[in-house]
């Protein structure tokens, strides 16, 4: 007997019917809920060509995709780029032996994650663009999103590292390896592997928060469409439209995020092999 069907009964045919009708029933209501929704769309005009004419307008088509989804995209790389070093910065930081690096650490990470992604650019911006401030508002999306990203992904570099054998650990300071040669040589790169379905999971949450920058005055896919439904008075297609930018950009960066996992990593993650470290003697190679 497998050990699968000693955990999990196999279901009966009365229970795989019983599936099936709750699978057609779940489907039909989905069907009459879209049809609906079509219905009320067409029974208040939403379909009518003048309030989406503007989308195959090549000014605005140029209007949508450079002032919105370019600048969209250049606040998320920009945000998902200095978060990564943050949370890698802050999760070892609060891994470390020494209190005065830990406890600050902890400290960081604690408040940013509680802090909401919208305050944070409210106060960012109220800080560093009123005013003769420094900054634009759009670098104030890019900082607000890396301390709330970078707090989050700090915890999960923590995880990752920490779910490294300790075996593993152990063997590599028993080869005479430095706690930072055992950070970098050993725990990194399997925890990395343990880490990038969250890591890719925060990027996905990264690009859609910079639509948080409506509020800031920051430039975006959000921004550009306060003046089109003004102009147009068709809000319900705008909202359509931009929110299908963002779902294909998801969908993309996702795609390309998992292909990139499954290049560097492959499916499962392998234990790196001590025996090719060699003999250690005070943290050198011999």
């Amino acid at each position: 007997m497998s050990s699968g069907s000693v955990l999990y009964d196999a279901p009966g045919p009365r229970t795989v019917a019983r599936h099936r009708l709750y699978t057609v029933l779940t489907l039909v209501a989905l069907a009459g809920f879209a049809a609906l929704v079509v219905w009320k769309l067409e029974e208040t005009g939403q379909f009518a060509y003048d309030k989406w004419e503007v989308f195959v307008t090549p000014q605005y088509v140029q209007f949508i995709l450079v002032d919105g989804l370019l600048k969209t995209l250049q606040m998320a790389f920009f945000a998902i780029i200095f978060a990564v070093v943050f949370g890698l910065v802050f999760g070892v930081g609060k891994l470390s032996d020494h209190w005065w690096v830990r406890w600050p650490s902890w400290l960081v990470v604690e408040f940013f994650r509680a802090v909401p992604v919208l305050l944070l650019m409210i106060f960012t911006f109220y800080m560093l663009a009123i005013g003769d401030g420094p900054l634009s508002s759009f670098w104030c999306v890019v900082i607000a999103l890396t301390l709330y990203n970078g707090s989050v992904l700090a915890e999960v570099f923590r995880a990752g590292i920490g779910s490294v054998p300790k075996g593993q650990v152990e063997a590599a300071h028993a080869l005479g390896m430095r706690k930072t040669q055992v950070m970098v040589g050993i725990q990194l790169p399997q925890g990395v592997k343990a880490m990038l379905p969250a890591i890719i999971s925060q990027m996905v949450v990264a690009l859609k928060d910079t639509s948080l920058g409506f509020y800031i005055l920051a430039p975006g896919l959000t921004a550009v469409a306060r003046p089109i439904y003004q102009d147009f008075r068709n809000h319900v297609p705008t909202a359509i439209v931009i929110a299908a930018i963002y779902i294909i950009v998801n969908l993309i960066l996702t795609a390309i995020a998992t292909w990139l996992q499954r290049r560097l990593v492959g499916d499962k993650p392998t234990a790196i092999d001590l025996s090719r470290v060699g003999n250690m003697q005070g943290g050198r190679a011999v």
